[in-house]
This record gives C-alpha cells, sequence and structure tokens, in this order.
C-alpha cells in the first residue's frame, strides 16, 4: 500500500466545496446566490424603533384554553397548571406575554422561575371575539 505522507490532497478537494445537505443549493444543485446584510435582515428583524414585530392575529387552541381560565379568577389571574395536574407550557405563556393578552402579575418567591400572570384587557376581548363568533 503506497504512503499519502509528504503527497498533497488530490486537486478536486482543494478547489471544489464539500456538498451541503441543507440549503437552496442541495435542492437545485447550484449554490445559493449571495445575500446582503440588508436583504436577511428584511423579514426577520424588529423594527429600529425598539417595537415588537405584531402579534400572531390567532391565538392556538392551547393558548385560548389557558387565557379562558382567567376569566372566573378574581384579578383574571392566570393557573400554574392545566387540569391534569401539569405545568403549563413556557412556550404557550411566553406566547401569550409577548402578543398582550396576558402580563406578569408578581414573581413567585417560592419558585422564582415560575411566571404568575394574568389576563390583560387585550386577552378579555380576544376571548370575547370568540365566544361571541368571530
Amino acid at each position: 500500500m503506497p504512503s499519502m505522507i509528504g503527497r498533497p490532497p488530490p486537486e478536486s478537494s482543494t478547489t471544489d466545496p464539500a456538498p451541503t445537505l441543507f440549503g437552496p443549493e442541495a435542492l437545485s444543485g447550484s449554490p445559493a446566490p449571495s445575500e446582503t446584510p440588508a436583504e436577511t435582515q428584511d423579514s426577520v428583524a424588529e423594527p429600529e424603533s425598539g417595537v415588537k414585530a405584531p402579534a400572531p392575529a390567532r391565538p392556538t387552541k392551547a393558548q385560548r384554553a389557558w387565557l379562558r381560565r382567567g376569566l372566573g379568577q378574581p384579578g383574571g389571574k392566570l393557573p400554574l397548571f392545566d387540569h391534569n395536574g401539569r405545568r403549563v407550557s413556557a412556550r404557550t405563556v411566553r406566547a401569550c406575554l409577548d402578543a398582550g393578552w396576558a402580563e406578569p402579575w408578581f414573581s413567585n418567591p417560592l419558585k422564582p422561575d415560575w411566571q404568575v400572570c394574568k389576563l390583560t384587557e387585550a386577552g378579555r376581548v380576544l376571548l370575547d371575539s370568540y365566544t361571541s363568533g368571530g
């Protein structure tokens, strides 16, 4: 068996980039056009004013169910646990907070990582639109 020590690598490996498994070039076989930083920020970046991107117009079924449970509670308190005793998903809580349907109420000194929230007026209006057939 010949020794590879001291030999340069085959010429094709130094000029051809490795094939990509992901991205447009994987599907088309040709490299993707280069993008400028401005092009990559168009649809993803938040406005420079610091305003959040608009909230989704329609909450998910899980988000509506969680928000609805605050309607009958004093102050609109939203539960930490679902009907089965499982903790409400942090994603559900975060999405509702980001959309403005819920807001932090107070910090929980026993469990600081548990976000105690309450229903906002925007959350009440949203739920009302679902119960009135909207």
